[in-house]
Parts: structure tokens; C-alpha cells; sequence
């Protein structure tokens, strides 16, 4: 409850925050931005806060059902009855059925978002056939990865012992390492076109770009982004020998060659300060020290009990559910952290940036996405600290401009 209450709390100081601030451009964007583009932003700002204050009302409600008022019990009793004698069967369908429900759960507010909360700020081009068809594609795609990865973990929590979580976690190791690699060439595609970037002003500058920078990619392409959204963006994507560029049609329609060069100085500084990697590294030591610390939980009978399990057999995936139900609600609180060390990735790499390209280039490119994406120039600082991974704008802004400010005098 102290969680839900510090994350309704912070996004109350969202709202009022970027409510107070729309009626007038900050001073350093005032030359840039309209006030029209301003309020437009602060207005899906606020309407993406209370939608997100909704779905988290709903979400808490789906944990209680699931835990302290028996839902997960109920389902763990109901699906024993009847079914073959079968330990693996039984929980893998109730992984299976506690993720539908939740996804059943959700689906009414994802539709709103798509086709209500974006449509009316101008940025969805979804048809319902194409949100349906990513959603069954979707569907396919996560039992086709999930379930012989819930399987493969269901079995070494069974047959490895006390240290199963280390088998577990070499298991999730390779299996991220194998989804990284196949992701560019298999998996994208089910989803999106990519097609090769065009020659032209804007290749040769990517290219001179890498040439200069060290970096080896497999390709740059172009992504039909605009056929879902009109909001625009640039990534890599892949491992080692697979790892691709891939921009959005709708920022090269929108964006100079010589600000995409920038964009893309910004994501080659994310390799070449080792971002990447760190961020590997991180997430693979958080989920080594969380598997761990479920591997002591699921052998005491009282985290069963105090999230309203009974746990008797086929125990293995009622300790997966509730530790996974439960745990954001305890880690909440280490989020400033990680957004904060997001955040001086960020300056980071607009400082490679600025040092491979044109700092006024990365500026003119940000603060047309910032237009573009209707993203908020005013957010609340406390707000921003415990959730935005990348700077304000406006110190991001002004951190580029001192840069080339220092450059311009040597």
C-alpha cells in the first residue's frame, strides 16, 4: 500500500506540475516551441498520467485478487482437479492461465490508449485489423519463447536442488543472449518492413560517421514505423555480428541528414562509452541476486501463506507467480537510482555526440522530437527523478549548448 500511495502521490505532482507550467514556454525553448506545441504536450503528458494512475488502480486490484484474496489459490485448486497426473502440466497451465487473465485485464486500456488517448493527440495510424494482428502475432510469439522457457525453469527448480536459481540463471542468460541475436533477423520482422536506407546524403553520412566512430554494423535499414504511430525514433538493435541500425520512416521525413547524423552520434556514444554492456552486466546481477532471494522465499512456508497461498504441491510455479506479483511493489523504491544512472548515460552520449557531430545539430534534432512526440518540457522534478530515464529537455538542452559553446572558443 505505501507503494501505491508514493506512485499516486508522484503522479498527483506530475499533473499539477505540468498544469501550472502550460501556459507559457520555458525561457530557453521560447524561440523554438510554440505555446500551441507546449499545451498540446502538457495536455498528453497529463492525459498519459491519469491513464497510467488507472491501469495502475487496476493492476494493484489484479495482484490482490491473484494473492491475498485467493485468486491464485482458487486457480492452483480448480486446475489440480481433473487434469492429468502431471506436475509440469498442471503449472505450466497455470502460468499459462494467470498470464491470459492478465492480459485479458489490460486489454481494454491498451485499446484505449491506442485508439483513444493517441488517436486524439494525432499520433496513432493503427487500423484495429493491424493492433489485432500484432496482438495475436504477439501472443504466438510469447508462447513460443515462454513456454519452453517456463518448462526448462519448472524443471531445474524440480531436479537441480538447493542451487537451482544458478541454473536458472545461466538458462536466462542464454536465453536473452539467443533472443538478442535472433531478434533483428527473425523476430522484428513478424512486426515491421525494414528496408535498406537509400543512398544518398544521409547514408554517406552514417557511413562516414561509423568509419569515424570504429563501429561495424550489419546494416542500416528503414522501419514502416509510420504505419502504427507518427511518433519518430532511431536504435540499435542485435549482438556482435547482428547488430543493425534501424530508423523510423517518420524521423527521416521529419529530421535533416545532418540532425539524424547526430541522433545517431547520440546511440553510437551509448556503445562506445560501454552503456550497452553495463546495462547487460546490471541486469543480469539483479536477476542472479533475485533468483537467489527466491530461492530462500519458496522454501518458507510463510510466503506462501502471507500472499494467500497453500502451498502443498506442484509448489514451483506458485513461487514464480508470487514473487513475480509481488516483488515491483518492494523494489519501487530503487528506481531513482536506476533512472539516475540512466540519465548520466544520457548526458554521456550527447557528450560523444557533440564531440563527432555539430552539438547545435543534436539540439535542433532534440527539440523538434520533443515537438513532434508531444513530450513535456515542464515535468515535476521529483516525478522525473524516480521515473524518466533520460534528462528534462531543458537541462539536456542547456548541457549541449555549454558544450558547444566551450567548443567554439578553443
Amino acid at each position: 500500500m505505501a507503494t501505491l500511495a508514493l506512485k499516486y502521490w508522484l503522479a498527483g505532482r506530475q499533473i499539477r506540475h505540468v498544469a501550472n507550467a502550460r501556459g507559457e514556454v520555458p525561457q530557453a525553448f521560447s524561440e523554438r516551441i510554440s505555446l500551441s506545441a507546449h499545451q498540446r504536450a502538457a495536455d498528453y503528458t497529463i492525459a498519459r498520467v491519469r491513464l497510467g494512475m488507472t491501469e495502475l488502480a487496476l493492476g494493484s486490484a489484479m495482484v490482490l485478487g491473484f494473492t491475498l484474496l485467493g485468486g491464485l489459490q482458487w486457480l492452483h485448486q480448480h486446475l489440480i482437479q481433473g487434469l492429468p497426473d502431471s506436475p509440469m502440466i498442471r503449472q505450466l497451465l497455470l502460468l499459462t492461465l494467470v498470464a491470459v487473465i492478465s492480459s485479458l485485464v489490460d486489454l481494454p486500456l491498451a485499446w484505449y490508449r491506442q485508439f483513444r488517448l493517441e488517436q486524439r493527440f494525432g499520433f496513432n495510424r493503427m487500423t484495429l485489423g493491424l493492433w489485432l494482428a500484432d496482438l495475436i502475432k504477439g501472443v504466438l510469439l510469447s508462447a513460443l519463447l515462454g513456454l519452453p522457457l517456463a518448462a526448462a525453469v519448472l524443471w531445474l527448480m524440480n531436479s537441480t536442488g538447493a542451487n537451482w536459481w544458478l541454473w536458472t540463471w545461466l538458462l536466462w542468460i542464454g536465453f536473452n543472449l539467443f533472443v538478442l541475436v535472433v531478434y533483428p533477423t527473425v523476430i522484428a520482422p513478424w512486426f515491421n518492413k525494414f528496408e535498406p536506407l537509400p543512398e544518398g546524403d544521409l547514408r554517406e553520412r552514417v557511413k562516414a560517421l561509423l568509419a569515424r566512430s570504429g563501429f561495424q554494423a550489419s546494416g542500416l535499414f528503414v522501419m514502416d514505423g509510420s504505419r502504427r504511430s507518427a511518433h519518430g525514433n532511431a536504435y540499435f538493435t542485435g549482438l556482435g555480428r547482428s547488430k543493425r541500425i534501424v530508423f523510423f520512416d517518420t524521423l527521416i521525413q521529419r529530421l535533416e541528414p545532418s540532425e539524424i547524423e547526430a541522433v545517431l552520434a547520440h546511440e553510437l556514444g551509448h556503445f562506445k562509452r560501454r552503456h550497452v554492456l553495463k546495462r547487460i552486466i546490471s541486469s543480469f546481477s539483479i536477476s542472479l541476486a533475485g533468483l537467489w532471494l527466491l530461492g530462500v522465499l519458496a522454501q518458507q512456508p510463510w510466503f506462501y501463506q502471507g500472499l494467500g497461498v497453500t502451498a502443498d504441491r506442484d509448489h514451483q510455479a506458485l513461487a514464480l507467480l508470487l514473487f513475480f506479483l509481488a516483488l515491483p511493489s518492494f523494489t519501487f523504491a530503487l528506481q531513482p537510482l536506476m533512472s539516475l544512472v540512466s540519465r548520466s548515460h544520457e548526458f554521456e552520449a550527447d557528450a560523444f555526440a557533440a564531440a563527432q557531430t555539430d552539438a547545435g545539430h543534436l539540439v535542433s534534432a532534440l527539440v523538434k522530437l520533443y515537438q513532434d512526440n508531444a513530450a513535456t518540457l515542464t515535468p515535476d522534478p521529483l516525478h522525473s527523478a524516480f521515473y524518466d530515464s533520460h534528462p528534462p529537455a531543458a537541462q539536456r538542452v542547456a548541457r549541449l549548448e555549454q558544450i558547444a559553446a566551450q567548443s567554439a572558443t578553443t
